[in-house]
């Protein structure tokens, strides 16, 4: 479920619910591919949020919630100005310690199948800010 309102002062909201389940992503893309429309991303734009916004979804759904269907990611935006997006992922999980992430360029941990979500986001998003707990992420991105 999508739910938008729009200010007179040129800024938008966007709120989306999506159950703990991985093909919850679908419904992200497509949000992804219809802001993207009316925004008028560049290409590069359209593929940071995508892959950043996918990364944190997948998190929050797999780590944060467990895959637990009865709870919810919430992702909120704000646009503002046509200029800029600031999303927030959040999960109903524990949250986790952000400070204490494995780097996943250090040579023991280059064959590591999983672990590079963060390192990813962080490098993509024009900023990336986790709440105290760790089961929140403002992600901001200049269009």
């Amino acid at each position: 479920m999508i739910n938008q309102t729009e200010f007179s002062d040129n800024t938008a909201l966007y709120t989306l619910q999506l159950p703990s389940r991985i093909d919850s992503i679908i419904t992200l893309e497509n949000f992804i591919d219809t802001l993207s429309e009316k925004y008028q991303f560049s290409d590069e734009i359209y593929a940071n949020v995508l892959t950043c916004l996918s990364e944190a979804t997948v998190n929050a759904i797999i780590h944060g919630n467990k895959e637990n269907p009865e709870k919810k990611v919430y992702i909120n935006l704000e646009v503002v100005e046509d200029k800029r997006l600031i999303f927030t992922i959040s999960d109903e999980g524990e949250g986790f310690d952000f400070n204490n992430i494995p780097d996943p360029t250090a040579p023991e941990n280059l064959e590591n199948l999983t672990g590079r979500g963060v390192f990813i986001i962080k490098r993509l998003a024009d900023q990336c800010i986790f709440n105290s707990r760790g089961n929140e992420l403002e992600l901001h991105f200049k269009i």
